[in-house]
Parts: structure tokens; C-alpha cells; sequence
């Protein structure tokens, strides 16, 4: 329309793929998006992060997303949907932050994001392989792997995981890790608090460890998050003080405040919530998981997710030890420095910028 390369972007207001998503395209001002919504509608403070946005474009719908109940009956019809708006808003590329929906008609290159998979969360969550209930899923999830251009993974740990569950070809999937903008994250001075963010409903986040041992830890712990699945029940915490779903920066604030960061997770495919901790200057306490282990070995302390006296030991020491928090927060700021929005941004347009060019090199073929 003006010469820019225009993308379609598929997003959900579940996780944190909103965030990613709006990131990246503030990061991308030379470009021009239109997000797709799939699954729950966008909350109101996800709408109004938005509307600063020059360069995005917002169409919604009410598909269910591939890994809700009777999700798979809304593939064929969320792709025809996309196909339509790739069409009406002349785009160059898609971006699916997601898997089975890269199986379109269209003759625009198509990229995967992988932000998480329901076969290795459930093995991380259970120890075993997912039921044939999800079997539909699993041959949706590789087919849409098989038709994109790229699969992009935030962690070689995804990378591993998608090889092993759906047979991805290495080859295919580049590595970007996701990013942060520092300048909104400057340090500020702790108070004795333990904090942690995440979906309280998601078994992966083990959320639940922390509430168990909060009576037997000096300092508070809070956990921000959603608390409501987005289909049916809600989680609850006992002794946790539960915060709700902030807005960026309010949530902002509490992370500098809090002296400690825990995440025990069982399945964590990268870990924004993680890394906006360790801009702060919070000193990190995570579940010894492989992904996790990638991005802040030597800058966090690790545990096994399960063992709750190791958690409640572990932050009892440095709860009692001042000089080791800041010594461990100095580190975590240190190597959160790598994970800049801006690189992450730039590696996101000479991908783009790869396929649309071998694309047109093709069509003129």
C-alpha cells in the first residue's frame, strides 16, 4: 500500500504472545501488521497497549485455538479466514504464532513461532506421552511444522522438543529468543519480597509449590497471573498473596521492587516473565529445566521443580543473605542484556526479509 512490507500476524491474548507480538511490532515501525486474533478476546489493558501502535491493523474472530477442547473443528475455517485477510490487506508474509494454521493456500512465505506445544508440556507436566485424545492435534501441529518456510524457536531446548514430538527437521528452525526493551526496566531498590508471575491455572508454571511453602518462608510471596482457564474453572491460592492479571506497568513496578524472582516451572519454552525479572535486578530462583538452564545458567540458582524443601530451603538462605541477592541480581541484569528487543527485532526482518526475497525470486522464475 505504501511500500512497506506488510505481515500478517496471528496472535492470542492468553499468554505471552501478546506482549511478544507487540513488542516486535513497535521494534518494526518500518513495517506495517495486521494481527489476527485467535482464541479469548484481547482484555481491555491488551487493547489499550495497542492503540499507541501506528503500524498494526486488528482484526479478530472467535476461533478457538488449536489446543482448546474441540479446537481442531476451527482449523480448515480459521485458515480460510486468514487466507482472506492476507489477501485483503495485500501482505508479503505470514506469521504464525502458532502451528496449524500455517497451512494455507496463499503463495506468501509462512513462518511458525513456537511459543510452546501441548505434547512436550504434557510430558514435562505428567512424565508421560499425551493420551490419544490428542492425536488430531499432534498430526495438525506437524503438518502445519512441515508447511512452514521457517519454524522459529526461542530456545534450542524447543528446538529439541519439537524434533522429538513432531519430527522437525533442524535445518528449518532458526533460534531467535525473544527480547526485551531495558530502557523501561531501570533498577530500583528491593524490598523483602519474593515474587512470581504466570498463568496460577497452567500446571507447567507449578505455581501451586509456591503457594505450599509460602507459610514457611519469612518473606511474602505474591504471584501475578490469570487465575481463570480460558475455558473452564479457575485456580486459587492459599497462602500466596494472588495479584490478578496486571497491567505492564504496574507489574513493571512490582518486579523492581521484589529482592527475589521464583519460577518453578516444570515446562517453560523461553520465559518473558522471567527475563523482565532479571532486568530489574531480581535475583532468580528457577526450576532446573533444560530451557531455563540455556538462557541464566551461571546466573540463577536451579532446583528441581518438585521438591518443595529444596524451594523453601533455598529461599530461606537468600532471604538471610543480602550480599549473595544482589550478587545473583547484579548477574541475572548481566545476562539479561542479551536478550535486547532491538537484536530480536532485527533477526525478525532479515528473516522476513530472506523469504519474501527468495519468494518473489521464485514467482519470477
Amino acid at each position: 500500500m505504501n511500500g512497506r512490507i506488510a505481515v500478517l500476524m496471528t496472535v492470542d491474548a492468553v499468554g505471552g504472545v501478546w506482549s511478544y507480538a507487540l513488542g516486535l511490532c513497535a521494534s518494526l515501525p518500518q513495517l506495517r501488521f495486521v494481527l489476527a486474533t485467535l482464541g479469548p478476546a484481547p482484555r481491555q489493558a491488551q487493547r489499550a497497549a495497542l492503540a499507541g501502535l501506528g503500524n498494526v491493523t486488528l482484526a479478530e474472530s472467535n476461533f478457538r485455538l488449536e489446543w482448546m477442547t474441540r479446537g481442531q473443528a476451527d482449523i480448515a475455517a480459521s485458515r480460510r479466514w486468514l487466507d482472506a485477510l492476507a489477501d485483503r490487506h495485500v501482505v508479503d508474509l505470514v506469521h504464525v504464532n502458532g502451528y496449524a494454521q500455517a497451512m494455507l493456500d496463499g503463495p506468501r512465505p509462512v513462518v511458525v513461532v513456537a511459543h510452546s506445544d501441548v505434547l512436550s508440556w504434557w510430558m514435562a507436566v505428567y512424565g508421560e506421552a499425551a493420551p490419544a485424545e490428542w492425536d488430531e492435534y499432534r498430526r495438525q501441529v506437524a503438518c502445519g511444522l512441515a508447511a512452514a518456510d521457517r519454524v522459529v524457536v526461542p530456545t534450542g531446548a524447543v528446538r529439541d522438543d519439537l524434533r522429538r514430538q513432531y519430527g522437525l527437521s533442524p535445518r528449518k528452525a532458526p533460534l531467535i529468543p525473544n527480547g526485551l526493551d531495558f530502557s523501561t526496566f531501570p533498577p530500583q531498590p528491593k524490598r523483602p519480597l519474593v515474587m512470581a508471575t504466570g498463568r496460577i491455572w497452567d500446571a507447567a508454571k507449578n505455581l501451586r509449590l509456591l503457594d505450599d511453602i509460602a507459610p514457611r518462608v519469612t518473606w511474602p510471596i505474591e504471584i501475578a497471573g490469570e487465575v481463570a482457564h480460558p475455558e473452564h474453572g479457575a485456580a486459587s491460592l492459599r497462602h500466596a498473596r494472588p495479584l490478578g492479571v496486571l497491567a505492564p506497568t504496574e507489574l513493571r513496578n512490582r518486579l523492581e521492587q521484589a529482592a527475589i524472582f521464583a519460577a518453578p516451572a516444570l515446562y517453560e519454552p523461553f520465559g518473558l516473565g522471567i527475563l523482565e525479572a532479571a532486568a530489574t535486578g531480581c535475583a532468580l530462583v528457577l526450576g532446573d529445566i533444560p530451557s531455563l538452564r540455556e538462557n541464566w545458567d551461571g546466573a540463577a540458582v536451579f532446583l528441581l521443580p518438585a521438591d518443595r524443601d529444596s524451594w523453601q530451603a533455598a529461599l530461606g538462605r537468600l532471604i538471610g543473605d543480602r550480599r549473595e541477592r544482589e550478587r545473583l541480581g547484579a548477574a541475572a541484569r548481566a545476562r539479561a542484556e542479551r536478550f535486547a528487543l532491538a537484536s530480536t527485532a532485527r533477526s525478525y526482518l532479515t528473516l522476513y526479509q530472506e523469504l519474501i526475497g527468495a519468494s518473489a525470486e521464485r514467482r519470477v522464475a
